[in-house]
Parts: C-alpha cells; sequence; structure tokens
C-alpha cells in the first residue's frame, strides 16, 4: 500500500504570522527589489498557500508597500533612533553618519531610489514613501534642532539644514546604484561636510578627514 508523507501545518498567532510575511517580504525586497515582491513568491519563500498571504494583504502593492516601510523604518530606528540616551547630539550625529556610510546603507539606498521609481503608478506605495520621507525629515530635524538648544549647533535655520543634509544623502544614494568600487574620500564625506559647514561645527567634527578629503 503506497503511504504519503502529509506535511504538518504549524499554526501561529496572527500578529507572528503577519510579521513572518512583512519580513520575508521585506528581504525580498531589498536583495532583488519591490517589483519581486508578489503573494505567490512570498508564499514560496515561506513554503505556504498564496492564500494564506492573501488573507493578511488583499493586494500585492499593499505587501509592497508594508515591506518597504518595514525595511526603511527598521533603517530608520537603527540610524536615528527616536530615543536617545547619553552623549551629545554632536556624537549622535557623527554616530549617524558613520552608520549611513556602510554597505547596508548603500543596499537600502537602493530600496528608496527603487521605491521612487514605481510610486507614480502606485498610490499605496507613494503614501507609505511619503510617510517614511516626513519620518526622516522629523528625526533628523529633531536632532538638530536639540543640538542647537544644547548650544552644539549653530544654525539660523534648522530646516533648512536639515533638508540639505538629506539632499546630500539622497544624491549619495543615487550614486550607490552606480560603480562605488572607487569613492572618492571627499566624495563620500559630503554629507558630513554639509553638516558641519551647516551647524558651525569645526572641520572633522562629525567624523575624521581622509587624506582624499583634505587635499
Amino acid at each position: 500500500m503506497a503511504s504519503s508523507v502529509q506535511r504538518k501545518r504549524i499554526r501561529k498567532a496572527p500578529a507572528a504570522r503577519r510579521a513572518e510575511i512583512v519580513d520575508a517580504a521585506a528581504a525580498v525586497a531589498l536583495g532583488e527589489g519591490l517589483e519581486c515582491v508578489t503573494l505567490q513568491r512570498i508564499a514560496d519563500e515561506l513554503d505556504v498557500r498564496p492564500g494564506l498571504i492573501s488573507h493578511y494583504f488583499g493586494t500585492a502593492e499593499d505587501l509592497v508597500a508594508e515591506a518597504f516601510g518595514a525595511a526603511t523604518g527598521a533603517e530608520l530606528d537603527v540610524l536615528l533612533p527616536e530615543e536617545r540616551t547619553g552623549g551629545t547630539c554632536t556624537e549622535h550625529l557623527a554616530r549617524f553618519f558613520a552608520l549611513a556610510a556602510g554597505p547596508e546603507f548603500d543596499r537600502l539606498s537602493r530600496l528608496w531610489i527603487n521605491a521612487w521609481h514605481l510610486r507614480g503608478s502606485r498610490p499605496v506605495l507613494n503614501e507609505r514613501v511619503l510617510e517614511r520621507e516626513t519620518a526622516w525629515r522629523t528625526r533628523l530635524e529633531s536632532l538638530v534642532r536639540e543640538g542647537v538648544a544644547r548650544g552644539e549647533f549653530r544654525t539660523d535655520d534648522p530646516y533648512v539644514t536639515t533638508l540639505q543634509i538629506i539632499v546630500v544623502l539622497d544624491g549619495l544614494g543615487a550614486h550607490a546604484n552606480t560603480d562605488t568600487s572607487y569613492r572618492p574620500e571627499a566624495v563620500a564625506r559630503m554629507a558630513v561636510t554639509v553638516a558641519e559647514q551647516g551647524l558651525g561645527l569645526a572641520r572633522g567634527a562629525l567624523g575624521p578627514v581622509g587624506s582624499a578629503a583634505s587635499e
């Protein structure tokens, strides 16, 4: 008599299952792009039926937006924690730039560019991108304003200085999509230079100045 082995289905609490789906979708988005986030693909990643995915996310567009939000939200919490303990504002900002210069940030920069490219035809994703852009600006501006209040930073307009830093970071993020095997120190440090100048800080206050940048 032929026998068959039935795969045992593991039941998870709804919150845990939803989190698992979002994590898998975020990983696919970061590794391959938002276009690869589909209900079928995430079902395959988790070895479940597509119907289980659609139970939590009615459309792929909802899942794409959630994947982008999860990945970039985690990024923001690492780079600019909302709750800062210990250290000066200068130290927190220096830490931010040091982490942002790492290869993990390049991968997330590519995800941002991917989302900017797709947002025009995907309203749910567009809404999430706008939400995350606001969160980024608000978190960084809060740090700048706190530094001004403590007398560490000097700027007539914290909002404008924050935007200047973000614009340069966005440009460096776009550069991450090119060949980054050679990125001169002066280019890699552009956002730091803009921040130091805009906040009235001494050169090198937010990170070491390499020989290429000091030529």
